[in-house]
C-alpha cells in the first residue's frame, strides 16, 4: 500500500472528486462544444491536476509518478478521453517548467506554465505522423534553419488535444537521413502563422480525446522555442513514451475496475430466473476473472512506476504493464457489459466508451505488436 505525501493526497482526492462530476456528462456533449474540455481543465486546475509533477517552485506540486499514475487511473474510470487530455497538457507544463535553456535569458517560455497550470491553455505533444505510427524515427517534418529562426514544413496525424489545444510540443526532424540523431522538439504556438489545424478526427464514443491533425506551412519558430536539441530529443521522448505506456496501463485498470463495480452491483439486484445475478455461478466467475486480472494489472502498473520514481530502468517492466493491462481491458469491460445483457448498452453506462477507450489504448504509445517483439528481445537478452 502506498503511503501518499499530503499534497499527493489531496491530488488523489481532488481526482476523485472530478472524476464524479465526468461522470454525469453525458459523453455526445463533448462533440458539440469545444467548451467541454476548457471548462473541465479549469476544474482540474483548480485541484492541482495540471500541476501533479511540475515543480513546486514552478506552482505545481513535485509529486511522484506513482502519484500521477493513479490520478490517471480515477479519471479514466470516468472518461478516458479526458484523462489522456488532461495528462497530455500535464506533460507538456511539466516540459516547459524543467526545460533550461542557459544560451539564452529570454522567459517567455517558462511564463507559459501558470497558463498551463491555470486551464488557461491546453497542450499536447505531437510525434506521429500520416505515415509515421511506432516508428518514431522516421518522422519527415522538417525544420530548416532561418534568419528568425527555424522554418518548419509538415505534417502531425492522430494527436490527442490538437483539436483544442494552443500549444504544442512537436518533434521534427532537422537534419534529413539523420534519423533519430537529428530530431528535434519546438514549441508550437497554434494560433501563430503556418499552423493549419484539421477537423476533429470523428468518434462518439472518443470524442473527449479531442484527436485530430495539423499542418504545418513556412511556420517561423524563435530560436527560445525549440525546447529539446537534436541529439537530445529522440531519448526524452522515449523516456517520455516509457511513462505513457505506464499511465496508459493504468487508465485501463481504472476502466475496468469502474466497468467491475458497476456490474457488480447490478448483479446484487437484476432477477434472472427467480434469483439475482450473483447468485448464479457462472455470472459470479465472470466477475470474480475481472477481479483477478484487474489485481495483476494494478500491481505491474505499481511495480513500473515504482521503478520509474526510484531510477530504475522501466523499458521492460512499462512494456509488460502496457500489453497485460490493455488486454485486460479489451477482454474485461466486454465481459462486464454481457454481464449486465442488453442494459450494458445505454447510454448511462460506460461499457461502450470503455471497450473502444481500450482499442485505443492498445494502439497508443507503441502498438501490442511492436511491445511484444520488444519484450521478446529483452527476454532473450536476460538468458
Amino acid at each position: 500500500m502506498s503511503v501518499w505525501s499530503d499534497p499527493e493526497q489531496a491530488l488523489i482526492d481532488g481526482a476523485q472528486a472530478l472524476a464524479t462530476i465526468l461522470k454525469t456528462v453525458p459523453y455526445k456533449k463533448w462533440n458539440h462544444t469545444k467548451d467541454s474540455s476548457r471548462y473541465f481543465f479549469k476544474l482540474a486546475a483548480q485541484k492541482g491536476l495540471t500541476g501533479i509533477e511540475v515543480p513546486v517552485a514552478s506552482g505545481g506540486s513535485g509529486a511522484s509518478f506513482k502519484c500521477k499514475a493513479l490520478v490517471a487511473e480515477i479519471l479514466a474510470g470516468a472518461d478516458f478521453g479526458f484523462a489522456m487530455s488532461l495528462v497530455n497538457t500535464h506533460n507538456v507544463a511539466n516540459n516547459i517548467a524543467r526545460w533550461d535553456d542557459s544560451k539564452t535569458s529570454d522567459t517567455t517560455i517558462s511564463s507559459l506554465v501558470p497558463e498551463l497550470l491555470s486551464g488557461q491553455k491546453i497542450a499536447c505533444t505531437a510525434l506521429t505522423e500520416p505515415h509515421a505510427g511506432s516508428d518514431f524515427s522516421s518522422i519527415t517534418t522538417l525544420a530548416q534553419p532561418h534568419s528568425q529562426g527555424w522554418r518548419i514544413d509538415g505534417e502531425k496525424s492522430w494527436i490527442i488535444n490538437a483539436s483544442v489545444a494552443d500549444l504544442i510540443l512537436t518533434y521534427v526532424q532537422t537534419q534529413p537521413e539523420a534519423g533519430a540523431a537529428g530530431i528535434a522538439a519546438f514549441l508550437i504556438d497554434a494560433n501563430r502563422p503556418g499552423f493549419i489545424r484539421n477537423e476533429q478526427f470523428g468518434s462518439e464514443a472518443a470524442s473527449s480525446l479531442g484527436t485530430s491533425s495539423f499542418k504545418l506551412e513556412g511556420y517561423i519558430a524563435r530560436p527560445e522555442e525549440l525546447i529539446h536539441p537534436a541529439g537530445f530529443a529522440f531519448k526524452r521522448a522515449l523516456h517520455s513514451i516509457n511513462g505513457a505506456r505506464i499511465y496508459v496501463a493504468a487508465m485501463c485498470c481504472g476502466m475496468v475496475a469502474e466497468c467491475l463495480r458497476i456490474a457488480t452491483a447490478y448483479g446484487a439486484s437484476r432477477q434472472a430466473f427467480g434469483s439475482s445475478l450473483q447468485e448464479h455461478q457462472g455470472w459470479r466467475w465472470r466477475i470474480a476473472d475481472a477481479a483477478i486480472d484487474l489485481e495483476a494489472a494494478q500491481q505491474m502498473v505499481r511495480a513500473a512506476s515504482q521503478a520509474l520514481d526510484d531510477g530504475q530502468p522501466v523499458v521492460d517492466l512499462a512494456s509488460k504493464a502496457k500489453v497485460f493491462a490493455t488486454r485486460m481491458a479489451e477482454k474485461h469491460t466486454a465481459a462486464m457489459l454481457h454481464a449486465m445483457g442488453a442494459n450494458g448498452l445505454r447510454d448511462e453506462y460506460p461499457f461502450v466508451r470503455h471497450m473502444t477507450a481500450a482499442q485505443i489504448a492498445s494502439f497508443t504509445d507503441g502498438s501490442t505488436e511492436m511491445l511484444l517483439e520488444r519484450i521478446c528481445k529483452s527476454q532473450q537478452q536476460s538468458h
